[in-house]
């Protein structure tokens, strides 16, 4: 059983977690940081609203994606252990 496959879709799965862990660091990075109440500051308090809502959405994947890399990496070394016992068992040479 070849588990390459399976390791380089994980490492996919990995990296679209960082990515979009990069991309809320710059989203969030733009917002401003004071509650503006003012009906002058309407167009500042649209683009906070704004914002708080693209991020909500950024969590959102991001929670299921970290926990989907999670279990398939969990996945992926039950995989390789039982790979492992399998050929320790069966006398064979690991490589």
């Amino acid at each position: 059983m070849n588990l390459t496959p399976f390791v380089v879709i994980w490492a996919l799965l990995a990296t679209g977690v960082i990515l979009l862990a990069v991309y809320r660091f710059r989203v969030a990075n733009r917002t401003d940081e004071l509650i503006h109440v003012h009906d002058a500051e309407a167009n500042v308090i649209a683009e906070q609203m704004q914002v708080a809502k693209k991020l909500e959405s950024i969590d959102r994947w991001g929670k299921v994606l970290t926990a989907i890399v999670f279990l398939a990496g969990l996945a992926l070394l039950g995989a390789y252990m039982y790979k492992v016992w399998l050929q320790t068992s069966s006398g064979a040479v690991i490589m």
